[in-house]
């Protein structure tokens, strides 16, 4: 046997859900580009999980049921109330949720194909409701019911803050989407696949998947993007602050990706809405600070950045809050989750690895009287 610390470039199973080759991601064999300029999220979901474009009529079809699915039980809104607010991280609530409302599912075990289907299309309407709820309520706002006639990017945006989006925050968050869709077999999805490849239920590989994605070096990335812009403040503080980083070989968040040699290819897209969003809200600072940095790191380390740098000023400046960042990223990623956990039910195989062990050789019992 040979170690790769952090499987790191270890093939651990077969999929066609999405690729990464040679710096290039595809969903389903359709690259992240022409999906980001031309797809919407709901026919990014269902490419994931079909494998194909919808027609109009699948596509109808799916946000019908998606907009059938959004309704919460009230046991979960009451339960959001008696957590402390105060000392809550929306992660952490987010990740109770989904836990919770497995419970109010009478198909939670049910394990055939189609009981897993339409828990897949509850849990991807539900976890939006669940973040939207969970932001008003702490703020000791009643949760907004979503409308019908909005997609899942605008619904997000209307139940978050009651208010219509325009169209270019609209399409902004659409795209955001679309582009944290699906990346492979990431921790959290490699996560989902452990989980369910013991044959438990779909509620619980989301649960594992969420509990994965919490964490700084995945899912929380662009929430620290964001402090650290923060903290800098302005223009003229970016050199000082990032070079003052860089020589204490500080992690400057937002920067490199494991699986990229040349840069992630999704961050362009979301530069441009900063761009455009950052004009539109008068706050163009963000974004400058943002290229600055770039620059800086790009020329100084040779890190282009990745996916959640870009992000920060966007979400920023749709007016969400900053610990929101990461449950955004879960509302996104549960539907690759959801690929994936479907895939690994149709062809499973317990996924037990074997680690090198380093501890010390053969040792005898001794009593406890006799031990030193």
């Amino acid at each position: 046997m040979t170690t790769a610390r952090g499987l790191e470039g270890v093939v651990a199973t077969t999929s066609s859900v999405s690729s990464i080759i040679d710096d290039t991601l595809t969903y389903a064999g359709y690259n992240i580009d022409d999906l980001a300029e031309n797809a919407s999220f709901e026919e990014v979901i269902y490419l994931l999980w079909h494998r194909k474009l919808p027609t109009q009529a699948e596509l109808d079809e799916l946000k019908q049921q998606l907009s059938d699915s959004y309704d919460l039980p009230q046991e979960v809104i009451n339960h959001f109330k008696m957590y402390p607010i105060d000392k809550v991280h929306p992660m952490a609530a987010l990740r109770t949720a989904v836990s919770l409302i497995g419970l109010y599912d009478e198909e939670a075990d049910v394990m055939n194909e189609e009981a897993n289907y339409r828990k897949a299309i509850r849990l991807q309407a539900k976890i939006p409701a669940l973040v939207t709820a969970f932001a008003r309520i702490r703020k000791g706002e009643d949760p907004i019911a979503p409308r019908k006639d909005f997609g899942l990017a605008e619904n997000f945006l209307y139940m978050l803050s009651g208010k219509e989006p325009e169209a270019v925050e609209i399409e902004a968050f659409d795209k955001a989407l679309v582009l944290h869709a699906d990346h492979e077999l990431n921790a959290s999805t490699f996560t989902a696949r452990v989980c369910v490849a013991t044959l438990s239920d779909v509620y619980s590989g989301v649960t594992a998947a969420i509990s994965a994605l919490k964490g700084p070096l995945h899912g929380g990335a662009n929430e620290q993007v964001m402090k650290m812009l923060t903290d800098i403040g302005s223009v003229d503080n970016v050199e000082p602050y990032i070079l003052n980083k860089l020589n204490n070989k500080e992690k400057i968040m937002g920067f490199g990706h494991r699986v990229y040699r040349q840069g992630d290819p999704r961050a362009k897209h979301l530069k441009e809405m900063s761009r455009k969003l950052t004009e539109l809200t008068g706050e163009k600072q963000w974004y400058e600070m943002s290229t600055q940095i770039e620059e800086l790191v790009t020329s100084q380390k040779k890190l282009p950045p990745n996916v959640d740098f870009y992000s920060a000023s966007v979400y920023h400046s749709l007016g969400i809050e900053h610990d929101l960042f990461t449950p955004i990223f879960a509302v996104s990623r549960v539907s690759g989750w959801l690929a994936h956990i479907l895939e690994q039910y149709a062809n499973n195989r317990l996924i037990r690895p074997r680690a090198e062990y380093t501890g010390p050789g053969m040792q005898e019992y001794v009593p406890i009287g006799e031990r030193k």
